[in-house]
């Protein structure tokens, strides 16, 4: 599924309108102007300017509008969404930390009602990659003051246990997935979702299989889709405040080491980890890391040579 966003002038949206209006469709959603549906393409117009256009059709459709320097084309993998997706009550799930050596995995999810997407949007909510950790530790607080959510920290020591247990990250995250989305279906009862999307990091009959053993486990309007951030505020909600809480926890690592903790998994990783170990010991390291992760041996191998 394919979604393209241009900024078009007034003129311009006057002759998008006049074009759809055979296929005009009633949309209630905030902000929203005017929308069409066309057999592979929904049409989207809003007051602030923006005309959305989604489904397989979408490039095409938007090509009929000339291109813009605001235009946003989204190639995503999954399963197909509904063409008004973006503009119904849904609760998504992101995760964070999976990737760096040094800190937790974190995993949120935040439920944004119909009625909430424009002020979500106002609030400048978009996929955490496309944000500065600073902006992200400003906005992560009013997100989570305004919308039903759940965050989940799973710090060094309990990680390192589970997954020397066996334990992949693939079925870490599915079992922090599956419990966020409990703890917010919990929050809203007995409202519900239109539907539930996940960012995709597994195959849904994987990410089922992982949590099968779970006495619950969320089913009911599950989609997965790839860069989901950019599908639905709400995953992107998500995303932002599973950061906030990632990075939350490596500034209390940064305090107990006595020295700032880098994102990642690079060389200056091996180096700072080489340095902690010596100033602190294996164990202290181990307690704040990822352990399995290649940069435990190229730490030591710094350690023992002194290459740093």
């Amino acid at each position: 599924m394919s979604n393209v966003v241009l900024v078009l002038s007034p003129d311009e949206i006057k002759k998008v309108k006049l074009h759809y209006m055979n296929y005009k469709i009633e949309r209630s959603a905030p902000g929203v102007v005017f929308a069409a549906k066309l057999t592979d393409t929904a049409i989207t117009v809003y007051k602030s300017g923006k005309v959305m256009f989604q489904g397989n059709g979408a490039s095409q459709e938007a090509s009929l509008w000339g291109m813009s320097p605001e235009k946003v084309t989204v190639s995503t993998k999954g399963d197909t969404l509904p063409p008004n997706f973006s503009s119904l009550s849904v609760i998504g799930s992101d995760e964070t930390g999976t990737g760096d050596y040094f800190g937790p995995i974190t995993v949120a999810a935040c439920f944004v009602r119909e009625d909430q997407i424009e002020l979500v949007n106002e609030l400048g909510v978009k996929d955490s990659k496309m944000l500065t950790d600073d902006v992200m530790r400003k906005m992560a607080p009013d997100l989570m003051a305004s919308l039903s959510h759940s965050v989940l920290v799973l710090k060094n020591e309990k990680y390192n246990d589970i997954q020397s247990r066996g334990w992949s990250q693939g079925k870490i995250k599915a079992l922090m997935h599956n419990q966020a989305l409990k703890h917010v279906i919990n929050k809203i009862n007995p409202e519900k979702p239109s539907f539930i999307l996940i960012d995709q990091f597994a195959e849904r009959g994987i990410y089922y299989n992982h949590i099968k053993m779970e006495k619950e486990i969320i089913r009911e309007n599950v989609l997965f889709a790839t860069k989901a951030e950019q599908l639905h505020v709400s995953v992107a909600a998500a995303s932002i405040i599973a950061r906030y809480a990632f990075l939350k926890e490596m500034d209390r690592l940064t305090e107990i080491a006595g020295t700032t903790i880098p994102k990642g998994a690079s060389a200056k990783v091996d180096e700072i980890a080489a340095k902690i170990y010596i100033k602190n010991g294996e164990a202290f390291l181990k307690s704040i890391t990822k352990w399995h992760f290649a940069n435990t041996q190229k730490a030591l191998m710094l350690v023992n040579k002194r290459e740093f």
